[in-house]
C-alpha cells in the first residue's frame, strides 16, 4: 500500500462543505468519485479538517492509501482531468505510511475577506463577504492582540460542538487593507474550533463598527459563552490558506 498526500484548492460556494454527507454535493465526495474513476475501486480520503458549506481553500491537505504503481505526477494529472472545475489538485506527494491528514498538523492559517466598498462587487461575491459600513482597522487590530496566545476559545466556538477541549493557541492575527475597500483578517494557530475564525471575524468587525470596545476581548474570552461574542461572519469570506505538518 502507498500513502499519498494531496494539496487541494477549491471554491466551496456550490458545495455542502468538505465532509461526505448522505445527501449533498461535497468536496470529499467529488474527490473520492474521481479517485474511484481512476483506480476502479472506492478510495477513502481524509482531510486536514472540515471546511463548512461555502468555505474555500487554497491549501487544504488530504490523504489516502492504495495499492498502485502510479507515480504522484500521473495521479495528479489524472485526477485533475476528472475533477469538477471548482476543485483542483495542486500537488501530489508520496507520504510516509503512517501519514494521516487529520492528525499531526502543527499549524493552520485562515483568511477572512470582507469587501467594504459602498456598493457590492459581483466579481468578489464568491470570495468576500460584503458590508458597506466603514470599519476602524486599527481598533480591530488592537482587539486581535488580546486573542494571541493560548486561551479557552469557547466564546468563539459554534454551539453544540463536542470537542474535548476548547483551548487553542493563536500565534498570529493580522488585519490588513483599508476601510472602504478590501479588508483581510488572517489568523494562524495550532488548531481551530468549529466556526471559530468566522466568529472571531464577526466579533472584530463589531469592534471595527464601534459596537464593541477593543479592550473588552479579555472579558469575552473569560466568559466562555458563545452568546457574548459577535455574529458568525458569512461563509463566503473564509479561505483555508495552508496547513503545516
Amino acid at each position: 500500500m502507498a500513502t499519498f498526500r494531496l494539496t487541494l484548492e477549491y471554491d466551496g460556494t456550490d458545495f455542502q462543505g468538505w465532509q461526505n454527507q448522505p445527501q449533498g454535493n461535497t468536496l470529499q465526495g467529488a474527490l473520492e468519485d474521481s479517485l474511484e474513476a481512476l483506480f476502479g475501486e472506492h478510495v477513502s480520503t481524509v482531510g486536514s479538517g472540515r471546511t463548512d458549506a461555502g468555505v474555500h481553500a487554497q491549501g487544504q491537505v488530504a490523504s489516502f492509501s492504495i495499492d498502485t504503481e502510479l507515480d504522484p505526477e500521473t495521479i495528479g494529472r489524472a485526477l485533475n482531468a476528472r475533477l469538477p472545475q471548482a476543485l483542483v489538485v495542486k500537488q501530489v506527494e508520496r507520504a510516509a505510511d503512517d501519514f494521516y491528514a487529520l492528525r499531526g498538523a502543527r499549524s493552520k492559517c485562515y483568511r477572512y475577506a470582507l469587501w467594504n466598498g459602498p456598493i457590492r462587487s459581483p466579481l468578489r461575491a464568491r470570495r468576500f463577504a460584503w458590508d458597506a459600513r466603514p470599519v476602524d482597522l486599527a481598533a480591530m487590530q488592537k482587539a486581535g492582540t488580546h486573542l494571541l496566545g493560548e486561551h479557552d476559545f469557547a466564546s468563539f466556538q459554534a454551539t453544540g460542538s463536542d470537542v474535548k477541549s476548547s483551548v487553542r493557541c493563536l500565534t498570529r492575527l493580522e488585519v490588513q487593507g483599508e476601510s472602504g475597500a478590501e479588508v483581510l483578517i488572517e489568523m494562524e494557530g495550532n488548531g481551530f474550533l468549529r466556526h471559530m475564525v468566522r466568529n472571531i471575524a464577526g466579533t472584530l468587525l463589531e469592534v471595527g463598527w464601534g459596537q464593541r470596545e477593543a479592550d473588552s476581548i479579555p472579558e469575552l474570552l473569560a466568559a466562555c459563552d458563545r452568546a457574548k461574542a459577535g455574529p458568525t461572519a458569512p461563509a463566503c469570506g473564509l479561505t483555508l490558506l495552508w496547513v503545516k505538518y
